[in-house]
C-alpha cells in the first residue's frame, strides 16, 4: 500500500497520431502539390507510382465506364490517402482523382512510402486505419445503394459531404458540387436531388437558397435515422 503522503505521478495524455505533421516532418523524400477547384490530379489510366494525403483541401475519385459515364467513388477531405492501391501492385490508375476546392496534396513516391511504413510503426498503424475505414465505408455505400430510398441517400451524401461523424470539428459547408454530381453520389436523378434540396431546405434540415454550397445542419440526422 502507498505511503499516505507519497506524491501522485499524472499520467501523461496521449496524443493522437497525425498522419499529415509526421509526412511532413520526416526525412523522407516527398513533395506537396497545391490544385486549384477542378484540376485533375491524377486521370483513369495514369502509371501508378505514387501515394497521395490531402493536407487541406478535398478531392473527388470517380471512374469513367467504355460508354463515358462518370460514377463518383468517394469524396475525401483532410487526413485521406488516395492512390494508395499502387502499394498493392496495381500498375495503373483504375480511377480519376480531381480536386473540389483548392487543395494541397503531400505526394510519396510508392518505395518511399513502402519503406515507411516498414520502418514506422505510428505511421503503419495509421495507414490500416485508413484502409479499414475505407473498406467499411464501401460497404455501407453499397447496403444504402442497394436498400436506402433516395432521401435517405442523399441525406447521406451531404452529411458525409459536410464530414459529420470525422473526428475533426464538422465544416458544415458542403464543397461547390453541381446537382448532376450529387445526383450521381446519391444514385438518383437531378430532378429528385432539386426536390429534396428544396424540401430539406423548408425543415429547416440545410441552409440553401437555390445555390450551391449548403450549409448542413445536425438535424439532417433524422432523414437518415428515420425508418
Amino acid at each position: 500500500m502507498p505511503a499516505k503522503n507519497a506524491p501522485r505521478t499524472k499520467a501523461r495524455a496521449t496524443q493522437p497520431f497525425n498522419a499529415g505533421t509526421f509526412l511532413a516532418s520526416t526525412r523522407i523524400a516527398r513533395s506537396i502539390v497545391a490544385y486549384g477547384r477542378g484540376e485533375t490530379i491524377f486521370t483513369q489510366g495514369d502509371a501508378g507510382q505514387d501515394v497521395l494525403y490531402i493536407q487541406s483541401g478535398g478531392v473527388k475519385l470517380s471512374v469513367l465506364s467504355k460508354t463515358g459515364r462518370e460514377a463518383i467513388v468517394a469524396m475525401l477531405g483532410p487526413g485521406d490517402f488516395f492512390g494508395e492501391g499502387c502499394l498493392a501492385g496495381q500498375p495503373i490508375r483504375i480511377g480519376s482523382a480531381t480536386a473540389i476546392t483548392p487543395s494541397m496534396i503531400l505526394v510519396v513516391a510508392k518505395g518511399k512510402m513502402v519503406q515507411l511504413l516498414h520502418q514506422q510503426h505510428a505511421m503503419s498503424d495509421r495507414f490500416i486505419s485508413h484502409m479499414l475505414s475505407r473498406n467499411i465505408r464501401i460497404e455501407e455505400d453499397l447496403i444504402h445503394q442497394l436498400f436506402d430510398s433516395s432521401e435517405k441517400r442523399l441525406a447521406r451524401t451531404l452529411l458525409l459531404l459536410a464530414r459529420y461523424g470525422k473526428q475533426d470539428k464538422p465544416r458544415r459547408v458542403v464543397p461547390r458540387l453541381s446537382q448532376d454530381s450529387l445526383a450521381r453520389m446519391a444514385g438518383t436523378t437531378r430532378a429528385r436531388v432539386n426536390f429534396f434540396l428544396n424540401k430539406f431546405e423548408r425543415l429547416g434540415f440545410i441552409e440553401y437558397d437555390g445555390q450551391i454550397p449548403i450549409k448542413v445542419n445536425s438535424s439532417l440526422l433524422s432523414v437518415v435515422l428515420h425508418d
